[in-house]
Order: C-alpha cells, then sequence, then structure tokens
C-alpha cells in the first residue's frame, strides 16, 4: 500500500488504525489537537514512523488519499468539510479492518441493549465447542482493526456498532446484523432523526438473502425499517408481536415454538433484559447451539460493567451502576426493572433531549432524585412536577452521600443518568468507576 493516511483523532480507535495502517506500508499522519506527546503509544507509533501533530487545518489535506476520522468527530469540523468538497473518502476505524473479518462476522446496533445484547450473544456463542473463538470487539472497547487481522477462518467475531462507525462505514456486510431498537438519539450529530435512522440501518443495507437481520418486532416503526433488508427476517418480540422467531409468550422465552429458558431465571433483570435474550437467542439459534447451553449461558450471565451494573448491599441498600444510560429511553428501561422505590441519581450533557418523557417512568418507580450536570434544572423541573424531593450535587460521585441519607433500608440507589457523560468526564465509562468507588467508600 503506498498511501497517504490522514487520522483525525487519536483515541484507542485511532491508535489501532494508526498501527494497521503503519503496517500494511502506508504513510500515515495523525492529527490532534489535544494529542499528548508522552502517551507511550505515541512514541511507539512515532518509532515505526507514524507522524503526529496537533494542527488539523485544511493544509493537511495535501496528498492525503484517505481519512480515518475518530467516530465521535462531527463531520462539520472545517477540515473535515474541506476534504469532502476534495471528494477524499473519510472512513471510521472498523472500516479499515474489514476485509480482515471471515465468514462469521455478527454485528449489533440499537439506540440502547447493543452492548448487552452483544456480551450475551458471545456468552452463547462460547458455549459451542470447536476449533474457533469467539471474538468481541467494536464500540464495546476494543477496536476491531486490533482483532480482525487476527482472525482465523473458524473465529466468530461479535461486534458492537454504533450510530457513528455505521456512518463511516462505506459497505458494512455481516452475516447477522442485529438491531436492538431505534428511539431519537444524538441528534446533534446526525442532524435529524431520519439521518440517526439511515445510519443504523446501514447495518443490513449490504446483506443479501444468504445473510440474517435479526430485528425487534415489538414497534410498528422497526417492522417497517425491517422491509428494507434484502437478508431473512428473523424477528424477535417481548410483547407477542411474532413467533416466527424468538419470543416471550407466558412467562417464557421461545424460540419457534421451543421452549428455552423461563424469563424469570435470567441472569438480569428488567424488561430491557429480556428483548436482549430474545435477541441472543435467534442468533445462537441461527448459529446452531444447543438449547440447552443457551439457557445455561443466560442463566449465568450477570451483566455488563456500567450498564445496570449491581454494585451490592450497602446498609441494606442495593446500589446499581447504570452510567451507560446516555439516553432516557435508557434510564427509563432500567426502572422498569424495579418493584421497589428508587432513589435516582441522574444528569449530564445536554443534547436537547425533553426530560419530561421521564415523568411517566420517574412516577410509577422513584421516590427521590439527586441531579447534577447540564441537565440537572431539567431533571429537577420533572421531580418538582410529581412531588418527591430533588437534591442538587455537583456530579455522580458526590451525589452518593445524598443518595444514602435520602434512602431507607431495602431501596434501590441507582444511578442511571439519562445524558452523556462528557459534559464532567471522559467517557460514562470514567463516570460510572468514580461513583462505585464513591459508593465502596462511603460510611454513613
Amino acid at each position: 500500500m503506498d498511501k497517504h493516511v490522514l487520522i483525525i483523532g487519536f483515541a484507542r480507535s485511532g491508535a489501532a488504525a494508526a498501527n494497521l495502517l503503519q503496517n500494511e506500508g502506508a504513510q500515515v499522519i495523525v492529527s490532534d489537537p489535544k494529542l499528548d506527546i508522552t502517551d507511550k503509544k505515541v512514541m511507539t507509533l512515532k518509532e515505526k514512523g507514524v507522524q503526529f501533530t496537533t494542527d488539523q487545518s485544511v493544509a493537511l489535506l495535501h496528498d492525503i488519499d484517505l481519512i480515518v476520522k475518530n467516530p465521535g468527530i462531527p463531520y462539520t469540523i472545517p477540515i473535515l468539510t474541506a476534504a469532502e468538497e476534495r471528494h477524499i473518502p473519510i472512513v471510521v476505524e472498523v472500516a479499515l479492518a474489514q476485509k480482515y473479518i471471515q465468514e462469521n462476522w455478527i454485528a449489533v446496533t440499537g439506540s440502547n441493549g447493543k452492548t448487552t445484547t452483544t456480551e450475551m450473544i458471545a456468552s452463547v456463542l462460547r458455549t459451542q465447542t470447536g476449533d474457533g473463538h469467539v471474538l468481541v470487539a467494536g464500540n464495546i472497547g476494543t477496536p476491531v482493526s486490533e482483532v480482525a487481522p487476527k482472525m482465523l477462518k473458524d473465529d466468530v467475531l461479535v461486534t458492537e456498532l454504533s450510530s457513528f462507525q455505521l456512518t463511516g462505514m462505506p459497505a458494512p456486510k455481516p452475516h447477522i446484523a442485529v438491531l436492538t431498537n431505534i428511539f431519537a438519539s444524538h441528534l446533534n450529530f446526525h442532524g435529524t432523526r431520519e439521518n440517526y435512522v439511515a445510519a443504523k440501518m446501514n447495518i443490513t443495507k449490504h446483506q443479501t438473502a444468504a445473510d440474517f437481520f435479526v430485528v425487534n418486532y415489538d414497534n410498528e416503526e422497526w417492522r417497517h425499517l425491517a422491509e428494507q433488508t434484502n437478508a431473512t427476517i428473523v424477528p424477535f418480540s417481548r410483547k407477542g408481536v411474532s413467533e416466527a422467531g424468538a419470543y416471550l409468550k407466558n412467562g417464557s422465552l421461545y424460540y419457534k415454538e421451543e421452549f428455552i429458558i423461563a424469563a424469570d431465571e435470567l441472569g438480569v433483570p428488567g424488561t430491557h433484559n429480556i428483548e436482549n435474550a430474545l435477541a441472543a437467542i435467534a442468533v445462537g439459534k441461527l448459529m446452531r447451539v444447543e438449547t440447552t447451553s443457551i439457557a445455561g449461558a443466560l442463566r449465568s450471565f450477570s451483566g455488563v460493567e456500567h450498564r445496570l451494573q449491581f454494585i451490592g448491599n450497602f446498609y441494606d441498600r442495593p446500589v446499581y451502576n447504570d452510567s451507560k444510560a446516555t439516553d432516557i429511553e435508557a434510564t427509563e428501561m432500567a426502572l422498569s426493572g424495579f418493584n421497589v422505590p428508587v432513589i435516582l441519581l441522574a444528569g449530564g450533557l445536554d443534547r436537547g433531549d425533553d426530560q419530561m418523557r421521564l415523568l411517566s417512568a420517574m412516577k410509577q418507580h422513584v421516590k427521590g432524585l439527586i441531579v447534577f450536570g447540564e441537565t440537572a434544572e431539567k431533571l429537577a423541573a420533572v421531580g418538582k412536577e410529581i412531588g418527591i424531593p430533588v437534591l442538587y450535587a455537583k456530579d455522580a460521585p458526590s451525589a452518593v452521600k445524598p443518595a444514602f441519607e435520602l434512602s431507607e433500608a431495602g431501596e434501590v440507589i441507582l444511578l442511571s443518568p439519562a445524558a452523556a457523560s462528557w459534559d464532567q468526564f471522559p467517557n460514562f465509562e470514567t463516570r460510572g468507576n468514580l461513583f462505585v468507588d464513591a459508593v465502596k467508600k462511603f460510611k454513613f
């Protein structure tokens, strides 16, 4: 390869892309205004010949054949708009790795539940015996370009793909694509809901009849969207809309009339996790996993860090870390999983969402509310509307002390922000980790 490639943004995906491109023989420049020149990854890649700069002027585009951008960077920044005018291709890191992916590629997307569903699917597939390994990568943490080049023929790759990543992938073609749901999200990036939906549907756009589209059938819009695919549709339904794939009936989960597991045997609580499990069942059956193995994997699945993660009982109060709940629907789903009073800790980046959409779920489940971040006042207005105590905190870790003071034994303390973390933290993982640390250190 004799390409000149510009990488915009040096997060983990940027480092992985730089390493892959350098190994392929490309001339690579990494541009990041916040570049830490002392970073070990920077120094290692420099030794391999990768160039680094904090400059992000249009002058960098001279002789550039390809741009690889961090998924979260908007296309509206000047250097990217100039690149589009010059017809320079712009992709994301996972697009570079696609040519290395073997036949067994499963890709998961959706507004909510995609991380848990990805991990559930991996847990189910790992019960299989065989020569291959089950690899997990993508938006879930590990860049695909760190994994795909090492894939062997019998390996299975399960990827979580965000709308940001799917926007920057020219032609994804997984053998099995999974759509958990679609709500209104990331409109500050995509501009319109139509653009957001189109990004999500890119996951199935290039599939053929030999491929499978596993899709949530519990919403009329999602059923209509499924009609766009050329793949074989495999529906899943918690509401019994279809029994052609995986579905819930009389408290049990089935696949095409075959009993798989009782809903109350699942290792994680909440109606949303029933939906996640149904998607995992559908994929497991398509991949010819034994029914007993699927059920065993779902019984033992204990959840994912920062996704309604049970931290433990502290002073007789169950505490949950749901820092990954970066939108309203995720918090609604988290609240629906509890039948005891909840002290909700919420707040974060204000992306213009109407927090009043939480009113119904909060009215049913929330006894007290502690708010923080840019959306604090909007959330406080919801709490005041339903007449519950509302307290203010600096951030999620600072909300721990008032949460314990406001709660009583047996009541749940739940961090489920209903907003992204970027107003106060670099990512939801940092927010969640600091919250967990604060809980473990708290003393009455």
